[in-house]
């Protein structure tokens, strides 16, 4: 990426550019040019290999050693370690030691920025062990179509500062980044007991003497039994961003997943996971424990439902590890970082901003003077 661009004219002052670094693509993430030799990087907007130095373009990558099937991987027996180590792999990485990412580097290179924070990391010595990604789904909008719908969210945002809304308008740089995610599979079945209430009517002679209509509730013991087979369970890997945010990146289209391979990368940085499988295994649980308690409401029946007891049998539990993909970009406002986070598939934004004290004092004073005018000609009338 090029270098960020001055702050225009007229901008809030307490703006300050994070820059990002633009992304190191290890050796197996690198594509030489067939025509000069320069580094290819995958295009969202062409959906190939594409050379930013002359133009030349490759639909596929020869000789790709990458499975062409996205298959799932048995959850007990990743807990056991006893998966083939064919899906392990070791990468150099570093912990940011302000907000946690770990960050893959080229090993030849040892001190970068964290593309989530700015922070200034060291590369560690050692190597990695992780599962390897078995899907990715590839970036479907560039950084120009990002940066759009990024001002477009800025631009709804009324008590921001205006010096922040005209900075990101004159071309504040984006970083894409393909964020980790654990997907989890599970065939359920799970029993329960409660009790069904049906609404009944009575007429009865109320406080005031009249009669009048009132709803009662019957209760009946119920009990039975619902199944359900979970797929593709998402949850996020990565504790790099506040979840809130990347949680509201939603919904993913998880039938655009391709099989991992390395190029989809080339010219993006990909972020290792910090959530481990078991942990990821504990969230996809209570998404699915609350779907279970819908279908037995569902199941229930009636005009309201109590229940007693679930228990669930789970089997069947599978999982991948897939990268999705995020634009984001950072930035410093008297002295605190804050970032915004553009769904890599849809455009969908999310963010962390400050707030404007004088556009906020504006608008007080507006309503006070609103306010004082409705008063007084409601005053004047009577």
């Amino acid at each position: 990426m090029s270098d960020l661009p001055p702050p225009p004219q007229g901008s809030d002052p307490e703006i300050e550019e994070e820059e990002i670094a633009a992304p190191d693509v290890g050796d197996d993430h690198r594509f030489p040019c067939d025509e000069c030799g320069a580094d290819m990087r995958f295009s969202a907007r062409q959906g190939m290999l594409v050379c930013d130095h002359c133009g030349n373009t490759h639909e596929t990558v020869d000789d790709n050693p990458w499975t062409s099937v996205i298959s799932e991987l048995d959850f007990h027996a990743a807990l056991a370690e006893q998966l083939p180590e064919a899906e392990m792999e070791e990468t150099q990485v570093s912990s940011c030691p302000n907000c946690g990412a770990q960050v893959e580097f080229d090993p030849n290179i040892h001190s970068s920025e964290c593309p989530f924070c700015a922070t200034p990391v060291v590369t560690d010595t050692g190597t990695h062990r992780h599962l390897k990604p078995k899907g990715v789904v590839p970036f479907q909008m560039d950084e120009r179509a990002a940066h759009d719908a990024m001002n477009a969210w800025l631009g709804k945002l009324w008590f921001a500062p205006s010096g922040l809304q005209e900075y990101a308008r004159n071309g504040r740089s984006l970083d894409g980044i393909y964020v980790p995610y654990w997907t989890y599979d599970a065939q359920t079945r799970s029993d329960y007991s409660g009790q069904r209430g049906t609404y009944y009517y009575v007429t009865q002679r109320g406080a005031d003497g009249k009669m009048k209509r009132v709803r009662k509730i019957r209760w009946r013991n119920v009990s039975g039994r619902v199944q359900r087979f979970f797929d593709d369970v998402l949850v996020l890997a990565s504790r790099s961003l506040p979840k809130k945010y990347t949680d509201n990146l939603a919904p993913w289209n998880l039938t655009q997943l391709e099989p991992y391979a390395p190029h989809f990368l080339a010219g993006f940085r990909a972020e290792g996971y910090t959530v481990d499988l078991e942990e990821g295994y504990d969230e996809a649980r209570e998404i699915m424990d609350a779907q279970i308690r819908r279908d037995i409401r569902f199941d229930i029946g009636g005009d309201q439902q109590r229940i007693s007891l679930v228990s669930t049998d789970v089997s069947e539990q599978t999982f991948k590890h897939i990268l999705l993909p995020v634009w984001m970009a950072a930035y410093k406002y008297k002295g605190d970082s804050y970032r915004f986070v553009v769904n890599g598939q849809t455009g969908r934004v999310q963010g962390e901003r400050p707030w404007s004290a004088i556009k906020i004092a504006i608008a007080v004073v507006l309503g006070l003077a609103v306010a004082a005018g409705v008063g007084y000609l409601i005053a004047m009338s009577q």
